[in-house]
């Protein structure tokens, strides 16, 4: 390990190649003493995907390898995964049981804008791929979520009819949307899936966390043994706050969740829960960013939170500054996660070494 490795938030970051890392809306994978980033593959004028989702390898978390197109898009016409589609936030997590690599992603389908708001799956032998596309889909057709057992479906059928009396973001609309609205007009289909996360908590449980209900609201779905599809039980967080980019974290017992507010490419305020079970009550506190910009998350939007060393409090926050007129000039934003009187910060800095966090 070299003793200088610096992370400049921020700025251009290249790789073994002198190249910028292509790896956005991603997250890390640690394998034994390499870590693996994984990450969308960005083209100089568009955001839909060309290329698939990339891979880099490191030891250090500074100085990264290339490693290849870990999922390639489709050339067939009709795939889900064809070439001009948009497939976000890839994240890749290891089934012991199976030892299989599973990558889960946002997808929409090409040509379709935003309108599938599906998920998608893939999986592979090796840390580095290939990865074999397995499905897509919306999430758990038809069922309820857990803390929406008994809804009034009447009631929310005859909201529903009420367009355009019913008008958007008025109190009364918002207030359906909280009793499920919108979870049951998805109920057959399955609920929406964009913005999202994986998450392996600590006894071998896997969990899906998204933005669903047109991004109004965040679900976080409970993944079968082998991590490649819902087993049914899901709860609903947040009903009606939008919140989308969840990056979720375990310490000390307490489960935190970092999100932002739905503002397109635009940066907008962090937000911050926490929950002593991942079902929840989940409760909002501030944003735990401090320093220049912070009420813009420092200029970029939550992707992922490293654990390096959960017990010891060892978490990098990672983001993105997106740059939609130049895609691939989009950059990272990596900080440490200090913890004051029990709760998370992220305080700016222009460059800091992370052997401290690597080390035991």
């Amino acid at each position: 390990m070299k003793v200088n490795a610096e992370i400049r938030p921020g700025e251009i970051w290249p790789d073994d190649r002198g190249v910028h890392i292509n790896a956005h809306g991603g997250g890390v994978l640690r394998c034994g003493d390499t870590f693996y980033w994984f990450g969308e593959h960005k083209a100089d004028t568009t955001s839909s995907a060309m290329v698939g989702v990339t891979c880099y390898s490191s030891k250090d978390l500074e100085h990264w390898t290339y490693r290849g197109v870990a999922l390639k898009v489709s050339d067939t016409p009709g795939s889900d995964i064809e070439r001009g589609c948009i497939l976000e936030r890839p994240k890749v997590i290891y089934n012991k049981k199976t030892k299989k690599y599973v990558m889960w992603f946002h997808l929409e389908l090409k040509g379709k804008g935003y309108a599938a708001a599906r998920y998608g799956v893939a999986v592979a032998d090796k840390t580095e791929g290939p990865y074999t596309f397995v499905r897509s889909g919306r999430v758990n057709p038809k069922i309820w979520p857990v803390n929406l057992a008994n809804p009034d479906t009447k009631a929310l059928t005859e909201a529903m009819n009420r367009k355009p009396e019913l008008q958007w973001w008025t109190p009364e609309w918002m207030e359906y949307i909280k009793q499920g609205m919108f979870t049951w007009r998805d109920f057959d289909g399955g609920q929406m899936a964009r913005d999202q996360t994986v998450y392996v908590d600590d006894d071998g449980k896997a969990y899906h966390i998204y933005s669903s209900e047109e991004n109004l609201t965040l679900q976080i779905a409970e993944l079968n043994d082998d991590y490649t599809a819902h087993t049914g039980r899901y709860v609903r967080v947040a009903p009606g706050g939008q919140n989308e980019a969840p990056a979720i974290f375990k310490y000390n017992g307490t489960y935190w969740m970092i999100t932002s507010g739905c503002t397109g490419w635009a940066p907008n305020k962090a937000r911050m829960f926490k929950a002593k079970s991942i079902w929840g009550p989940w409760e909002q506190l501030p944003t735990p960013c401090i320093g220049p910009d912070a009420d813009k998350t420092f200029g970029g939007q939550s992707t992922y939170v490293l654990t390096l060393d959960g017990k010891q409090g060892k978490f990098v926050f990672m983001a993105d500054i997106w740059r939609p007129e130049h895609p691939s000039d989009a950059r990272y934003i990596w900080l440490p996660i200090k913890f004051r009187d029990g709760v998370p910060v992220i305080e700016w800095t222009d460059e800091w070494n992370i052997v401290s966090l690597l080390s035991d």
